[in-house]
């Protein structure tokens, strides 16, 4: 979801002020090494037969499923929705389950059955009127919430049930075994929210000026909670900030609202005939095969039905196969425009409903953008599967299966601002994108809010750029975008792998850094064609399944064949930030004068080594030498006890004698040839030192005395047995003017400030020289040995 602030002023009271600590996930604490390479293997759930270690669902995995058939009623005068469900909870577990638990996310508005989670707030310096009222009415029920008229079995017997807050459970009258299936049906009414007014995905918008309502109807029946492998119900509260985790089924819906009003809904409509007249239908016909989008009802018809409201009313039956969710919008205010586009030979319908307030910019855009839209996720991720995708304007930013919830509003003129329609495009890619995360690639939005926004922010990212190639950067790629909030104090910062409602800035952690952080596997780290390939893989893998963080995790490096769990541990788990700085630059040139260390043979008086380890304590020897049980091989056979074997049990004497060895030189000088060569070769030392604590790849561009350039990337595992500092030795054929550290900003430096080397120092001289051609065969000790010395006494030498 592209969270918007639409809260009245009141609710600007609310400072959320917690925060959470990251956890301590070094394995060698004090150190400056075995920390951030450390594997995830401790921290990750343990593999087995539902999810595997390479990331791939198991031979067992299972999910549940459940089906609803839903008639429902808008009242616009009211603003009351009275609906009635017959709902089918397919256990596909192998658990015997007692109680169903389903979310009445409508509850968020209820001053008594609402989450009840309380942030710090403080009485500003001015208020307004609205927030006394607001605060007035949570003294009492203000009558917002579900209401439940009626819950019955199949047959008609009432079911038990319990509602805590914005959950209730069902009581099973006998209990549900796998393989089996239970019905219950349920009656509900609520009052529409003024979404504009009391913040939410689902409610309504009214425009005073001509006394017409703009519905969206989202999280608008109670729903099944997701039943998992991994840890049961998913019945976290909801606070209006995690969204949810759904089960997939399939949907039939009928809706029965104003006769003039225009409905557009997750699913395929059956039942156009009934609502359309005879051009609209025309105009429907006609778009199916339009390179363009063709209004199906057009601007004029949507002003008209603005001044005439009917008393009448339609209905509208929808139906949609394998999705996780149902939503839909009506007006009377909309203007209808649609055209097919087409993924690997598959026709998807792409549509847009907008109100007059939006037609400037939605005509032109909103369409055309949802048809890249899914046709660039697909080429990300996986071909969308789905038969229509659909945006709304409706001030808002929500995603649902096949239809979403966008904004983008000219002038009364007509006119926009620039950042309007990027705004406008941007909202666009990003709510019809999340069709494929977490709408199909089905994550725990509650409980891992970033699996949802954050990949959903990157592939945004990558469709944006594809949109355009001056499309204005907005934070969710690049890795200078994250800097400022990774330079934040740490009490303002929380890992990636926190629960939704514990994060102080909720944007950056949900949606920027793990966006950020898949960019830059993508460009710096993996490379495009590795990382695409895994990416692709784990959608594949994934698709109207539920997967989990450490599914992403191992399915990206099974994929891949990259290791990357350094960087999960430190981009995902901590808060360090990454400030590398270039401490030092040295200079060398070869020098055909300069002394040589080892070219010479020589000659040191050395003593031979006493028996090894006979001497040290050892509890297995002991125990082993007492145990009866336990017959040792050199004991049995004689022909193992060699020399050795009497030194070490003091059967051959230990000699103390001193003795000349001679060491002959293994190097000489480099003929003139070779040195002409390194003549003309620039040596360099780059000292780099890690100050953030988050280790990154070391990218370092040399600029030459010509003034051209070069890039060298060295992989993150340089930090691996020094996680503090490096230095890295460079050859080069063009001497240096200078050095600079990440020139494209790739790695999020929150320090660019140490980055730089401008002033080159004069070049020390080093010796060059190559091996002599007799090195000792490997099984030779150097030096002398015992068992030699002994055999040169017996024969007198």
């Amino acid at each position: 979801m592209m969270k918007q602030l639409s809260f009245p002023a009141a609710l600007m009271l609310l400072l959320c002020c917690g925060s959470i600590k990251a956890q301590n996930i070094q394995n060698n604490p004090g150190s400056n090494h075995g920390n951030r390479f450390e594997q995830l293997g401790t921290i990750l759930p343990t593999p087995n037969e539902y999810r595997t270690a390479s990331g791939a669902p198991g031979p067992r995995y299972w999910q549940q499923r459940c089906d609803y058939d839903i008639k429902c009623e808008l009242d616009e005068e009211k603003q009351t929705l009275t609906g009635s469900e017959t709902v089918t909870y397919f256990n596909n577990s192998p658990n015997t389950l007692t109680y169903l638990w389903l979310q009445l996310d409508e509850n968020q508005h209820s001053s008594v059955n609402n989450a009840d989670y309380q942030n710090s707030s403080t009485v500003p310096s001015q208020l307004d009127v609205k927030a006394i009222d607001r605060m007035e009415e949570q003294k009492k029920d203000n009558g917002y919430g579900f209401q439940i008229r009626l819950l019955t079995d199949a047959t008609g017997k009432p079911l038990r049930y319990t509602i805590n807050k914005t959950m209730m459970r069902v009581e099973l009258p006998a209990p549900l075994k796998a393989g089996q299936q239970f019905v219950f049906k349920l009656n509900w009414d609520y009052k529409i929210a003024d979404r504009m007014t009391y913040g939410g995905r689902g409610g309504y918008e009214y425009f005073p000026e001509e006394g017409n309502y703009l519905f969206t109807m989202a999280q608008w029946y109670p729903r099944l909670c997701v039943y998992s492998d991994f840890q049961g119900w998913q019945n976290h509260q909801f606070t209006g900030r995690g969204e949810f985790a759904l089960t997939f089924g399939n949907f039939k819906v009928q809706m029965t609202v104003p006769a003039d009003h225009v409905v557009g809904s997750t699913g395929e409509c059956i039942n156009y005939t009934a609502n359309l007249s005879v051009n609209q239908k025309a105009r429907w016909a006609k778009a199916q095969t339009s390179k363009e989008p063709v209004e199906i009802v057009t601007l004029a018809e949507a002003k008209a039905a603005e001044g005439k409201k009917t008393k009448t009313k339609k209905t509208w039956i929808y139906k949609a196969d394998n999705v996780r969710d149902f939503a839909w919008t009506s007006s009377r205010k909309y203007v209808w425009d649609a055209m097919p586009a087409y993924v690997e030979g598959k026709k998807v319908m792409c549509m847009s409903f907008y109100p007059k307030e939006s037609y400037n910019l939605y005509s032109r855009y909103s369409t055309k953008a949802v048809a890249h839209t899914i046709k660039t996720y697909s080429h990300f991720s996986i071909p969308y599967p789905y038969p229509v995708a659909q945006s709304v304007e409706a001030s808002n930013g929500m995603e649902y299966p096949m239809i979403c919830f966008n904004y983008g509003r000219t002038e009364k003129d007509g006119s926009y601002s620039e950042a309007t329609k990027y705004g406008m495009l941007g909202v666009i890619i990003h709510e019809v994108g999340h069709n494929f995360f977490p709408m199909i690639i089905n994550s725990d939005e509650r409980q891992w809010s970033w699996m949802d926004e954050g990949l959903n922010s990157f592939v945004e990212y990558l469709t944006e750029e594809l949109w355009d190639n001056k499309f204005p950067v907005r934070g969710k790629g690049p890795a200078w975008a994250i800097v400022d909030y990774m330079k934040l104090p740490k009490d303002q910062l929380e890992p990636i792998m926190s629960n939704s409602e514990n994060i102080v800035r909720f944007g950056p952690n949900a949606y920027t850094k793990p966006a950020t952080g898949l960019n830059i596997l993508r460009e710096t780290i993996m490379g495009r064609e590795l990382f695409d390939y895994a990416f692709k893989e784990y959608a594949r893998r994934w698709a109207f399944k539920h997967p989990e963080p450490a599914d992403l995790f191992r399915t990206m490096e099974d994929a891949s064949g990259e290791d990357l769990d350094w960087f999960w541990r430190g981009w995902f788990y901590t808060t360090e930030p990454c400030d590398q700085s270039l401490d030092s630059v040295k200079y060398y040139k070869t020098d055909a004068n300069a002394p040589l260390q080892g070219d010479k043979d020589f000659a040191e008086n050395r003593k031979l080594q006493p028996p090894m380890g006979s001497n040290n304590p050892d509890v297995s020897k002991e125990r082993n030498r007492n145990d009866k049980n336990i017959s040792f091989p050199v004991e049995k056979d004689t022909a193992l006890q060699d020399f050795y074997y009497r030194y070490a049990r003091g059967k051959e004497a230990y000699d103390s004698s001193t003795y000349k060895v001679n060491l002959p030189a293994q190097i000489v000088v480099a003929d003139e040839a070779a040195q002409a060569r390194a003549a003309g070769k620039h040596f360099y030392e780059v000292y780099v030192s890690n100050k953030g604590g988050l280790v990154m790849p070391v990218i370092i561009e040399w600029t030459f005395k010509d003034g051209t350039k070069e890039v060298d990337r060295i992989p993150a595992q340089v930090w691996r047995l020094d996680e503090e500092r490096v230095v890295k030795a460079f050859m080069k054929d063009k001497e240096v003017a200078s050095v600079k550290l990440d020139p494209y900003k790739e790695t999020a430096d929150i320090d660019e400030s140490n980055n730089n080397w401008n002033t080159m120092p004069a070049p020390s001289r080093f010796a060059l020289y190559k091996m002599k051609n007799q090195a000792a065969p490997r099984s030779a000790a150097p030096g002398i040995n015992p068992m030699q010395k002994a055999e040169e006494k017996k024969k007198g030498f």
